[in-house]
């Protein structure tokens, strides 16, 4: 495993090798064109479930006028959209951070939007939160409001992701599930025991993955991946699982989001029908009021989520300075506003940075490089959606796993000694998990910082435009009652 650059000076920057080292800063960053081929691959496995689960979570969403999106189109549209704007976000910025379709506003949609709305309508909703959010970045306001959260809170996001992701691989393996009892909620495996051969394929590749970075074995995460996907091939063949989730019903020890077998065709054409389909139509249906509700909790979860990702994976690259700022800022948070639109546009919801990105940084991206290589295979991946779902989940999240411990290890930089940094970061990192919502933590972080530190006579080390977020957040918090109270 290639390290981060150590935040050190070095006596000498090394010189770039030709034009396209220059371009990427390869050499700069102490890289090399290897190691962003193989950073690149490994986010790419890692993130590849997303063409499987946002197809599944998008299409179980039935809308007002009882229409539901289709899954190979979904699919397609999924794949087309991660991969041009992963590549556009490498060419512009030079970071090694792969988008794709946001999970929590894709749930949001499916669940909560819809119901109220078509899904062409929802996905106007989802542009002009992209609109405004590529407002906020290009007029510096997206930039102060960054610069105005102190570095404590900025650690503390980089460890609550690593967590968060570390609990979402937990949960994909089936490692960790919920019980269905208010004490305790979730548990370990089935019954307090791993009894299922996926989890069991996903403690071992996570053990093996494990076993290989502490060697510092170069590729060992992606040899991990690519040994983990072997196994459960061979498992599947040899006693033909099959899928958790059946016509029939639900198959405890099945494989989640996909089964590890070679499909019968490796290649099909994109069905791209849903691009274009977008329509300005909610605020005629329910209100203006009621439609920029919906558009608030969108342009919130997308600003915070991003920057929260943004700012623990350039960490995480030891591509951030002392203050948690990394290289141009500015232009990664344009174009992490335009992949909101570009979502809205192909109907696959808002594309945004992804947190598995910390797959491939884990294994030595970074330089947008790395995003061309991602990018490129997120492109062929529509053609090749069969040979995509080979890799199952669990054996994914043992990758994220693995990413999540090396994040976390970022707590060592902070100063715990005053109680009033203790509680925010704690609510910080704490409530990403348990909530399952990368907003939810910065906003408990943000408001309880606001609140604690102010009260403990440190008012005036508070940046304004930080009292102004926190009370953002009371009302993100608080939006259920008020849609409620607008709709009454």
């Amino acid at each position: 495993m290639t390290t981060a650059p150590s935040s050190a000076p070095d006596t000498v920057e090394p010189e770039p090798k030709n034009g396209f080292d220059r371009f990427f800063e390869i050499s700069r960053r102490r890289s090399t064109v290897g190691t962003e081929v193989r950073g690149g691959v490994v986010t790419f496995v890692t993130m590849a479930y997303i063409v499987i689960l946002n197809p599944i979570i998008l299409s179980s969403g039935v809308d007002v006028d009882g229409d539901s999106l289709p899954f190979v189109a979904v699919a397609a549209a999924t794949a087309l959209t991660a991969g041009v704007m992963t590549i556009l976000f490498g060419l512009v910025t030079r970071l090694p951070f792969a988008f794709a379709a946001g999970l929590g506003i894709n749930s949001f949609l499916a669940v909560s939007v819809v119901g109220q709305v078509t899904w062409s309508e929802a996905m106007g909703l989802v542009v002009i939160n992209g609109l405004i959010i590529v407002l906020l970045a290009a007029t510096g306001l997206r930039r102060m409001i960054f610069d105005a959260v102190p570095i404590q809170l900025k650690l503390a996001i980089t460890v609550g992701i690593g967590l968060f992701i570390a609990f979402i691989g937990f949960v994909d393996a089936g490692f960790v599930t919920s019980t269905g009892a208010s004490s305790p909620p979730v548990g370990l495996g089935i019954n307090g025991s791993v009894s299922t051969i996926p989890t069991l394929v996903f403690v071992i590749t996570m053990l093996l993955t494990g076993i290989l970075v502490a060697r510092k074995v170069k590729g060992g995460i992606l040899i991990g991946l690519v040994s983990g996907t072997v196994l459960a091939v061979v498992i599947e063949a040899i006693w033909n699982i099959g899928p958790k989730f059946t016509d029939d019903g639900v198959n405890p020890g099945g494989w989640g989001l996909s089964v590890p077998e070679l499909p019968a065709s490796l290649i099909s054409l994109p069905d791209l029908s849903l691009l274009g389909q977008v329509s300005f139509g909610s605020f005629e249906r329910i209100g203006v009021l009621a439609a920029l509700m919906l558009v608030f909790t969108l342009v919130f979860t997308n600003f915070f989520d991003a920057m929260g990702t943004m700012t623990g994976l350039s960490k995480e690259a030891g591509l951030a300075n002392e203050k948690g700022d990394f290289p141009r800022i500015k232009s990664a948070l344009i174009v992490e506003g335009v992949g909101a639109v570009a979502g809205g546009l192909t109907s696959s919801s808002s594309s945004t940075v992804f947190i598995e990105s910390g797959a491939g940084i884990g294994e030595g991206a970074r330089t947008g490089f790395a995003n061309v290589v991602t990018g490129a295979l997120f492109l062929i991946a529509m053609f090749f959606t069969p040979l995509v779902s080979i890799v199952p989940s669990e054996v994914a999240a043992a990758a994220l796993v693995i990413v999540g411990a090396l994040m976390m290890s970022q707590i060592r930089f902070i100063d715990f000694s005053e109680f009033s940094v203790l509680l925010p970061v704690f609510l910080t990192v704490t409530v990403m998990p348990l909530t399952y919502s990368i907003a939810n933590g910065i906003g408990a972080g943000f408001v309880s910082w606001v609140v604690v530190r102010s009260l403990s006579g440190k008012a005036k080390q508070i940046s304004p435009l930080l009292w102004i977020v926190a009370a953002g957040f009371l009302l993100y918090f608080a939006r259920g009652p008020i849609e409620a109270l607008l709709q009454g």
